[in-house]
């Protein structure tokens, strides 16, 4: 499913208005006769139910009219509150505001604090507060008023049902710079906004449905629009099925570089995903003196000695083992665990240059990139980067607060820089490709924010790439199964979830895949 950007959401509107001939007051009712549908879902029969609804001037507060003359229709008691001057309402807005009147619709324009109170009085009454304020028009600082409808609404404590976007959220990165509604139900019009499932705007928005307003499809699904949602329906026409003749060495080879002293943990995590996520073989490139322990640790996964800067951190004299023993392998997972010693971080600049199999990069060899800006520049295959918020700061030279603030755009922007598949882990996890493309991933959840959960994603894409996906294909497959494996977990409890717990879940994620 396509995500849209305020401005995108404009241009189908107009198209659908200029082009194909639909008046916009038609899309207006449409909207609003999805949020009463979706009030009746919530409230039941809707007759002497108490609804007030907090309305705008614009556009969104057109719908919220709309609304109200439906509700008044089905016996609801509705008042109406106008946040704003009537005078300079328009078009189709001014004509459904019109409406109200004539229906003797009871209407309030809030223009002092006697208004304010009228307000407050009928929120404490109502069974169903609607959030038909802004829209995605908003963007920046509330005024005034606006904070104040807001706060209102809030302290209010009832169910709150948001026309398209909770007011105060930004609709293109889910910032909420002061104040938002928190919403039980938001009815987005057409296509998801980019703020409504980014956090911390995702967070504002209780139970989300996407309505059809009568927007043609063709513009809904156009490519110019260039963010989607990662869906279960998606993933589940990608994944491949295992030919029943299958044996360890046609499900593919991976070759995962990890682990340093202390680290290890790292290492057996990230290996063990191949096996999980249903590769035939792998194995473990550890330094020499980390050998006997990992052989110990690790059942199924093959070991992979090599010599050492120093004790158990991998050194240059491995180049030449690791890049004979690849061209056996479909993929190499690089980074997890493998320490910052400086021989280190050469060695991984050299295996990024030299290999000529697909990469998954992540952690610590994410920092060997860091130093050396023009790694990536002619790489063989196209590498996949799976930084976390800390880890992109470092690659594009900004903090981590300012990665958060527009994950989308950052993801984006890494993406075309370096030329490679990136992955912005966190929570809704970005899938950037350098042509722009973006993808936004919901499944998942807080229980994951846990050390090695990402090592796990590393060794999952490296795994659905050896069985033959792409590596584009490969990123989403296993960015959406990994937060489901994270979901099953979560089912006994976020709070004290491992990764441990996450990897043991991955083979019932993919089957429950295949299986729905």
């Amino acid at each position: 499913m396509k995500v849209a950007t305020a401005a995108e959401m404009r241009d189908i509107d107009r198209q659908a208005i200029e082009y194909y001939g639909i008046p916009g007051i038609v899309l207006m009712e449409n909207a609003g006769v999805e949020t009463v549908q979706a009030i009746e879902r919530m409230l039941g029969d809707l007759q002497y139910k108490k609804i007030c609804i907090l309305a705008g001037k614009g556009n969104n507060g057109g719908d919220g009219f709309v609304v109200a003359r439906h509700l008044t229709n089905q016996g609801a008691k509705v008042k109406v509150f106008l946040i704003g001057n009537k005078e300079e309402m328009k078009d189709d807005a001014a004509i459904n505001f019109n409406v109200l009147h004539k229906m003797n619709i009871d209407v309030v324009e809030v223009t002092g604090e006697r208004d304010w109170d009228k307000v407050k009085i009928a929120a404490t009454f109502a069974d169903c507060l609607v959030d038909a304020l802004l829209g995605t028009g908003f963007r920046g600082i509330l005024t005034d008023e606006m904070y104040k409808a807001v706060q209102t609404i809030n302290e209010a404590n009832k169910p709150v049902v948001a026309i398209d976007i909770p007011t105060g959220v930004d609709a293109d990165n889910g910032q909420v710079l002061t104040i938002a509604v928190q919403a039980t139900h938001t009815v987005t019009l057409g296509l998801p906004k980019p703020g409504i499932v980014l956090y911390p705007g995702a967070s504002y928005v209780g139970d989300l449905l996407v309505a059809d307003i009568g927007l043609p499809a063709s513009l809904l699904t156009a490519p110019a629009i260039k963010q989607n949602l990662i869906t279960a329906g998606e993933i589940r026409t990608l994944l491949m099925k295992r030919r029943p003749d299958a044996h360890k060495g046609t499900c593919g080879k991976v070759l995962v570089v990890a682990g340093s002293r202390g680290l290890t943990g790292a290492a057996a995590l990230a290996s063990t995903a191949v096996l999980k996520s249903g590769a035939g073989l792998v194995t473990l490139a550890i330094a020499e003196s980390l050998n006997d322990i990992m052989e110990v640790k690790l059942t199924e996964v093959m070991t992979l000695p090599l010599p050492e800067a120093a004790a158990g951190s991998i050194g240059t004299a491995a180049l030449a083992p690791i890049l004979e023993f690849a061209q056996k392998c479909d993929a190499v997972a690089i980074g997890p665990g493998l320490g910052s010693h400086p021989e280190t971080k050469e060695l991984i600049q050299e295996i990024i240059r030299q290999l000529d199999k697909p990469m998954v990069i992540d952690a610590d060899a994410l920092n060997a990139i860091t130093e050396c800006g023009n790694l990536l520049t002619g790489t063989k295959a196209l590498p996949v980067l799976t930084p976390h918020p800390g880890e992109m700061a470092r690659l594009i030279g900004l903090s981590a607060e300012e990665v958060n603030q527009d994950r989308v755009y950052v993801a984006r922007l890494a993406a075309e820089q370096f030329g490679s598949i990136v992955i912005l882990k966190g929570a809704r996890t970005i899938v950037a490709y350098p042509d722009g493309e973006v993808y936004i991933n919901i499944s998942g959840n807080a229980g994951m924010a846990t050390g090695g959960t990402g090592d796990i994603l590393t060794g999952m894409i490296s795994s659905m790439i050896a069985q033959g996906l792409s590596s584009h294909t490969a990123a989403l497959v296993s960015v959406y199964i990994h937060g489901l494996a994270g979901d099953i977990s979560a089912q006994s409890g976020m709070i004290g979830l491992t990764a441990s717990d996450v990897l043991n879940s991955i083979p019932a994620a993919i089957l429950g895949m295949q299986e729905s």
